[in-house]
């Protein structure tokens, strides 16, 4: 189910069992696009199967009969690995900082943080998305993902398989940060996040306020609700200033939170509010061993963050640019440093065949792997698209099942791709890519 180019130094045959048995080979560089509505229609009445494939169940519905007062609530696959997840969330303030989208004298950072549990008893399994932040979901995510239902999915049901304030285990941990797309919430980001912490990972996702679609804190202040919503209001790449301005925000964001978790595997609570922190999170932390992954432009503050910060030793680039947009039409955007120089760290770079902007993606991606220094890989997933990245891979079927969504509407959001397919693929991709360089033992 994808295409594989690699330069020199990665080693051709490296992939999992799993990887080969998708690998396909495209004459002539072409991928073959397209797949029929039978396809479609079967991937979609398949949708149960498909998530308890991944052991997570589905929320089942008949598009002919009336759904709940709160409607349908989606469910997450479950994640396969061998431990127990414990999660919390983090208020983090950067007093050095002033907001740059809102008149706010502070820049603040929400962040969940994901971890291996020593044990779960008694530590309610959290939801994915803050009751706050799920009541505005259907008024401000449609504007970005065109055919999301504006109601009749009760998101604030959704619950993740990670236990709020568990205690994490004693042993420390390789740390891995995830930067969302542009306009999304760091919450979208749950499935991929729990696989990871399953497998001996500490996985911290990150909000960037004011760019993310919904983000809420603990409290409200003066400027801001307690719930903040984002200022974009189309594609941000279409206005080269606003689009620099994400990225810059997005790196520095990825870099306060890393000195935060520097205090916090020091022994000091980084919580602007105080609130408690689960027994020995911070001792879990092993910031000598730190990667990021990041979808979109969260995939560009993936590459471009490891590039000037020397602590990030790996990143996946899940389908963002590393060219800024060009000034002008008919000119060529100016490439991010990492994409003009090269990186001496692992670096992946996944995409789809499905993704709209393949074509401007192509000239940024390729001129990273025409760096002979051996450390970057690419790979494609085929009859996928760009959203097949995070959690809306399960929840687009599942929408589709019932009715709430079309299926136009799902292909250009996920693709015809099975979740029983993309599902285990997209883990796999990101779980082996940091099993190789940032091992758990």
């Amino acid at each position: 189910m994808f295409r594989k180019s690699v330069n020199e130094g990665e080693r051709a045959d490296g992939g999992s069992a799993l990887e080969r048995g998708h690998e396909r080979a495209v004459p002539g560089g072409a991928e073959t696009a397209g797949v029929s509505r039978r396809t479609l229609t079967k991937s979609a009445t398949l949708a149960a199967a498909t998530m308890l494939l991944t052991g997570g169940g589905i929320a089942q519905a008949d598009p002919g009969k009336a759904h709940a007062a709160k409607g349908l609530t989606p469910r997450l696959p479950a994640p396969t690995g061998p431990h127990r997840i414990g999660v919390t969330t983090l208020y983090l303030v950067d007093r050095t900082r002033r907001d740059p989208w809102e008149p706010l004298p502070v820049r603040e950072v929400m962040a969940t943080v994901f971890y291996p549990a020593r044990t779960v008893r008694g530590c309610p399994v959290a939801p994915q998305m803050s009751r706050g932040a799920a009541e505005r979901l259907p008024f401000i995510d449609p504007l970005f993902h065109e055919g999301l239902p504006s109601k009749g999915v009760n998101w604030a049901g959704t619950k993740t398989h990670a236990h709020t304030g568990a205690p994490a285990q004693d042993v420390r941990r390789p740390v891995l940060l995830y930067s969302p797309g542009g306009g999304d919430p760091r919450t979208l980001g749950t499935g991929i996040a729990e696989e990871l912490a399953g497998r001996g990972y500490v996985v911290v996702t990150i909000d960037h306020p004011g760019d993310g679609s919904e983000v809420e804190f603990p409290h409200a202040r003066t400027g801001r609700k307690k719930v903040r919503e984002t200022v974009f209001r189309g594609n941000p790449r279409t206005d080269p200033k606003v689009f620099r301005t994400a990225i810059d925000t997005r790196i520095a964001d990825t870099r306060f939170v890393l000195n935060q978790l520097e205090a916090l595997a020091a022994g000091r609570n980084p919580d602007a509010a105080g609130r408690p922190l689960p027994e020995h999170l911070g001792r879990a932390l092993d910031l000598r061993r730190v990667g990021i992954y990041g979808h979109s432009a969260g995939g560009t503050t993936a590459a471009e963050a490891m590039y000037e910060d020397r602590r990030i030793h790996a990143a996946i680039n899940l389908e963002g640019f590393l060219d800024h947009p060009p000034a002008s039409p008919g000119q060529e955007g100016r490439l991010f440093p990492i994409a003009q120089y090269g990186t001496d760290r692992p670096l992946l770079l996944l995409g789809t065949d499905g993704f709209a902007y393949r074509k401007e993606l192509e000239r940024s991606w390729s001129a990273m792997l025409a760096h002979r220094r051996g450390c970057t890989s690419r790979r494609q997933l085929d009859h996928a698209a760009h959203a097949v990245f995070n959690d809306y891979a399960a929840i687009a079927p599942q929408l589709q099942a019932a009715g709430l969504m079309s299926a136009a509407h799902r292909i250009k959001l996920v693709g015809a791709i099975d979740p029983a397919v993309s599902v285990p693929l997209v883990r796999n991709h990101v779980l082996s890519f940091f099993a190789r360089h940032l091992p758990t033992c």
